[in-house]
């Protein structure tokens, strides 16, 4: 046989004047973990896209199994063998899972449940999977939802898996099972491609390291052999320090207070169940939670965006006095002088408008003053040209609709604009999502920064091990409630991840977070820390 499963040669596809994958040439060896790595950008989907037979190569070369093919359809793939999990999940709520796994696969008119239920369990108790075939979609949790997708590819045959960035919304102990499960793939002769930019899940799971740059094919390297700054430079084409310099907090005291918040959705189910934390001056704060704790509702409560049922959010104002945020509109919050900013998750439907050129939307946020700086558009231009230079937004102008960028600038334009409002709170929803490793720790500079200045920052993040190195203190949210909240010196991945799946602090380690502030920042404890520390205990 073969050795092996996948071999590309000179691989190119272009999207017009765009060409994404540039004579791409790399192998995949049967029964191994082989890790696609590379920036945003940097054409890993979209070669995966061609194995999959969503796309079709203008130019190049495909074998499996040494066999010169052509894929020009998911059909093709699946007829060769090989499966891609995707993102976002190609899954119907209302089914079961084993309704999922063998929807669209020809076979008789009336299908035997009871014999396809055990041909599953058979399988998943082979690689190690947790899966119920008779739950309802609706009624799983993310991690479980890949594992349909991934035994659906399976159980159809397949015998060369593409997963893109499966880690992405798992906490660590999911991750863990995740990597068992592939590693007992790979045991039974299984070629598994990862998708994905944590360098240390990379040096965990994959035997060798497939890197691109800029649609190029730069190199395939051993694990073993290899370190995490060393596949860094690989994908950037230069050394870069991977160290978020993280300050101590200094001059603390309360800037944000929630008391008791909930909040509703539409459908009358609380989002936020009596939230309660303060956030305070010169310091980060970060949110962690898995994907709808609460995330998004918390902050956009905080903006005036969100209807508050009940409870209070207080600020501390400059001059002393403390202002009460709940129930007021985002004008009236801005009209009381209150510099709040908030990047939010969903960049274009909230934070930027898509038909406006980079200088419009800095002048967004004042556009109804008419005055100062904001008058015409010659101190805009300028905030925006600093800002496509600090960050290294790839646009041909300034003049250029946002629409037409790439997420990642999209990104950087957003977090660039309202951090040069220099606000005294800061709130930011997945600053660094998609972006390159360069611009990535560009924002991570600024975030801090902010934090120097006095800005008390809030950050919701779903990378665990960069909320660690940069926040100095996180909140877990489980399920729209306040499951803890811990120094992020010395909490771990795994006491997080416990945090966000059952809902409240391991025996024995609830953090005193005044004490905690109290360490970071050389300054005695307030009345307010040594209020919130009491809640946190409960």
């Amino acid at each position: 046989m073969h050795e092996n499963a996948i071999e590309l040669r000179n691989v190119t596809k272009r999207f017009g004047e765009v060409t994404a994958n540039d004579h791409v040439s790399l192998t995949l060896r049967r029964g191994e973990i082989l890790s696609i790595l590379g920036e945003n950008g940097s054409g890993k989907t979209t070669l995966m896209n061609m194995l999959s037979g969503i796309y079709f190569p203008d130019e190049g070369e495909i074998f499996v199994n040494g066999r010169k093919v052509t894929i020009r359809s998911p059909h093709d793939a699946f007829e060769l063998g090989i499966g891609m999990i995707h993102q976002h999940f190609k899954l119907i709520s209302i089914l079961t899972a084993a309704q999922n796994i063998i929807l669209g696969q020809k076979g008789p008119a009336k299908l035997d449940m009871r014999q396809i239920t055990g041909d599953i369990n058979a399988l998943t108790s082979r690689y190690g999977f947790d899966l119920d075939p008779n739950k309802k979609i609706y009624d799983m949790s993310v991690s479980e939802k890949q594992t349909v997708e991934i035994v659906k590819v399976i159980y159809r045959g397949a015998d060369i898996l593409i997963l893109d960035e499966p880690t992405a919304v798992l906490t660590p102990q999911e991750i863990e099972k995740l990597f068992y499960v592939l590693r007992r793939m790979r045991e039974d002769g299984k070629s598994v491609i990862i998708i994905t930019h944590k360098l240390n899940e990379v040096m965990e799971i994959s035997d060798r390291v497939a890197v691109l740059r800029k649609g190029q094919y730069i190199g395939t390297v051993e694990t073993k052999d290899t370190t995490e700054e060393k596949l860094t430079e690989m994908m950037v084409g230069e050394h870069i320090t991977l160290d978020i310099q993280r300050a101590d907090p200094a001059s603390t005291h309360r800037c944000l207070e929630m008391r008791g918040v909930t909040v509703r959705n539409r459908e009358g189910f609380k989002v936020l169940d009596d939230i309660s934390f303060i956030a305070r001056t010169g310091e980060i704060l970060g949110i962690a939670g898995i994907s709808g704790s609460g995330q998004k509702e918390l902050l956009e409560s905080i903006a005036g965006l969100q209807h508050v049922e009940s409870g209070q959010i207080l600020y501390d104002a400059p001059s002393g006095a403390v202002e009460e945020l709940t129930q007021k509109t985002p004008k009236q919050i801005y009209d009381m002088r209150i510099r709040l900013s908030f990047v939010p998750e969903d960049r274009l439907g909230m934070g930027l408008v898509g038909s406006m050129d980079l200088t419009g939307n800095m002048m967004v946020r004042s556009y109804k003053q008419g005055r100062g700086f904001f008058a015409d558009r010659k101190q805009p231009e300028k905030l925006a040209t600093e800002i496509v230079d600090k960050l290294e937004v790839a646009t041909p102008s300034v003049h250029t609709p946002v629409r037409n960028l790439s997420g990642g600038n999209v990104q950087k334009v957003l977090v660039g604009r309202e951090i040069a409002s220099a606000p005294r709170v800061l709130m930011v929803a997945y600053p660094v999502r998609g972006l390159d490793i360069n611009s990535a720790f560009a924002i991570y500079r600024l975030l801090n920064q902010q934090k120097e200045q006095g800005a008390a920052v809030l950050c919701v993040g779903e990378d665990l091990d960069v909320l660690i190195q940069l926040c100095d203190r996180i909140l877990v949210l489980s399920e729209g409630r306040v499951a803890g909240i811990v120094d992020a010196r010395t909490t771990t991945k795994e006491e997080l991840g416990y945090m966000m799946t059952s809902g409240h602090v391991a025996a024995g380690r609830v953090v005193n977070s005044a004490q905690a502030g109290q360490a970071a920042s050389g300054s005695s404890p307030s009345d307010e820390a040594q209020s919130e520390s009491g809640k946190e205990a409960r």
